[in-house]
């Protein structure tokens, strides 16, 4: 897969078939809102374009633009489309795959540059738009939500209220699918009958900055787009899998999405993992239920995070954006959890009315023993925080973490942060549930007795501490754990295996590509670095906090009271249950103290660590 090493964004044009085709954003370092989904392995904004002429007179006709780009492309997209039409063309019919701002504010300038534009939005879609079309967004400077009176007129909407067809010159049938979630309520897929082409905006993307029309195979993408998925589809599994199994309905040969390279060949077993992803969080017996609206898209991507960290821990979380959620599925919903998360944005002061209201039936429906959480973010005061914190405290909520209140939006580490927050917070409800299960079994725990458990304890484990660093001073990452489960894998190269929980922290920070360092304790020297690492930390918190480091030749921390250590390249990654199973290659290493032995980690039981 070519990836681009220069940091500007372009455009480029892919040819499809005659009269089509893919004007392609290429972002090599990540946006603002990838910071909690990429791999920082870069992006695309895929977009589409049909052109249409009369073969008999020459007149151009409308040209149909499918899944624009945002702001970001802005000024590089409209001077790669002005090439890619007549130049004369003044007529373009927009199809908008999702709505937000920075999606409108691209549309601001594409209106300003062609006289006749008409744009096709779902029903949600359409009143997404009116609301954001003549607001300004809120600043560092100003603060509150305000309107922008020197914008360009909202140009004619033709909205889609069920599925339509669009024919092109009898040779392309453009079938419009309104797709909406919670994350993306106005999301409108496109389906292209004679080429069997999905472009399915924002489902089956991942976050890749490739030049490439398709990937290579399947493996070659596999990581990327799990991460997506996990980041941004598992809090939503229920209406993501509804959704797959209308597509597949289809008479699909390729999948196209908003970001990342087309899927060709197995664009069936992406849709098979979609599914087979999702499994886990719907039989979970836990279950969150998370309420936002989120304007801007920065509480949006506070919900995302604890989502995120939430899912590790096997808890189900179920999102609902207020807005777009009726009444008694909202009721519904909060009285099956078994907690609950509302966030909101502050706008003008206050919070958006579907959140109050929301919030209403949260204290009218919820069950004080649940746990509750708030979150949010605001530009100047976060009034809207304030509220929802307040009548929850005096309704008897207990918060099962305190307030999160971030001004305008969350950087990478406090992305990290909120996962971490939200690990804690599944980890909590597990806890609560052994609790209440030791209760009614009077305290007995089939794996002490089960045999095979008993036996699988017996197998031993060098102790070591597994230590990672990645990002720059300014936005620089960290993370450590105790690690037993670790094993040579192979000679040449030489490799190790490492199981790491899927709860871990320090598991965002080894993907494929990622480099760290494995720190091999002394016998009798282990129990002091024991206790620094396998300490509860608050989420967020600084693993390294009070100790000195040195530093390996990629910069991953070293323990000098270790007895060796190694640094490894993750160079795959198998999900093993509740584990995922890293495979590395050794670098670099050095043992620090020839006279000592390894410290070795030795079980009663298979059923812990």
């Amino acid at each position: 897969m070519t990836q681009l090493s220069n940091e500007k964004r372009q455009i480029i044009s892919i040819p499809i078939e005659d009269g089509l085709i893919s004007l392609r954003g290429l972002s090599p370092k990540r946006l603002r809102f990838e910071i909690e989904y990429a791999l920082e392995r870069g992006s695309t904004a895929n977009s589409f374009l049909f052109s249409q002429r009369d073969q008999l007179v020459g007149e151009t006709k409308a040209a149909i633009l499918i899944h624009p780009p945002g702001d970001n492309y802005a000024n590089a997209f409209l001077t790669e489309l002005k090439k890619s039409l007549d130049p004369n063309a003044k007529k373009l019919i927009v199809v908008i795959g999702h709505v937000n701002p920075n999606r409108v504010s691209f549309l601001h300038k594409l209106v300003d540059a062609y006289s006749e534009v008409t744009l096709i939005c779902s029903n949600p879609g359409t009143k997404l738009l009116r609301e954001l079309w003549h607001q300004k967004k809120p600043s560092k400077t100003t603060g509150n939500q305000e309107v922008n009176k020197n914008l360009p007129k909202l140009p004619k909407i033709h909205t889609v209220k069920d599925q339509e067809v669009i024919s092109i010159e009898n040779k392309y049938e453009l079938q419009l699918i309104p797709a909406p979630t919670a994350r993306w309520p106005g999301g409108l897929l496109v389906f292209e009958k004679n080429l069997g082409l999905l472009m399915s905006n924002k489902f089956f993307a991942a976050h890749l900055c490739t030049t490439e029309w398709a990937e290579a195979n399947r493996s070659s993408t596999e990581e990327e787009r799990r991460h997506y998925f996990d980041c941004l589809m598992a809090s939503m599994s229920n209406q993501v899998d509804a959704l797959v199994d209308r597509l597949q309905e289809l008479d699909i040969r390729t999948i196209a999405p908003g970001h990342g390279p087309a899927i060709e060949a197995s664009w069936r077993s992406l849709m098979n993992d979609y599914q087979r992803w999702g499994e886990g969080q719907q039989k979970s017996a836990l279950k969150v239920i998370l309420l936002f609206a989120s304007a801007y898209g920065n509480t949006a991507a506070i919900a995302d995070a604890l989502a995120k960290g939430i899912s590790r821990t096997g808890v189900q979380v179920q999102s609902h954006n207020c807005e777009f959620t009726p009444a008694d599925e909202l009721i519904s919903t909060i009285r099956n959890a078994d907690a609950y998360l509302i966030g909101s944005p502050t706008l003008g002061g206050h919070a958006p009315t579907p959140i109050v209201s929301a919030l209403g039936t949260l204290l009218a429906e919820g069950d004080r023993e649940k746990p509750v959480g708030v979150f949010g973010s605001y530009g100047w005061s976060g009034e809207a925080l304030e509220l929802l914190e307040n009548k929850l405290r005096d309704g008897g909520f207990k918060f099962g973490f305190e307030p999160i209140k971030v001004k305008f939006s969350p950087n990478a580490a406090m992305i990290k942060m909120l996962e971490e927050t939200g690990t804690l917070f599944g980890r909590n409800l597990f806890a609560v549930q052994k609790r209440n299960l030791r209760r009614t079994t009077g305290g007995l725990s089939t794996s002490k007795s089960d045999p095979k458990i008993l036996a699988l304890g017996r197998i031993v484990g060098s102790l070591c501490v597994l230590t990672a660093r990645k990002g720059n001073e300014s936005e620089e990452l960290s993370g450590a754990m105790v690690a037993s489960w670790v094993s040579q894998a192979s000679f040449s190269p030489p490799g190790i295996t490492i199981a790491v929980a899927k709860d871990r922290a320090v598991e965002a920070l080894l993907h494929k590509g990622d480099h760290f360092t494995l720190n091999v304790l002394a016998a009798g020297r282990q129990h002091e670095l024991m206790r620094q690492f396998l300490q509860p930390f608050p989420a967020g918190a600084n693993r390294f906090a009070n100790l000195q480091l040195n530093a390996s030749p990629s910069n991953q921390p070293i323990l000098p009271d270790a007895l060796a250590w190694i640094e490894g390249c993750v160079k795959q990654r198998m999900e093993c249950g509740d584990h995922w199973l890293i495979y590395a290659e050794i670098h670099h290493g050095k043992v620090l103290d020839q006279e000592g032995t390894t410290a070795v980690h030795y079980r009663r039981t298979g059923a812990t660590y």
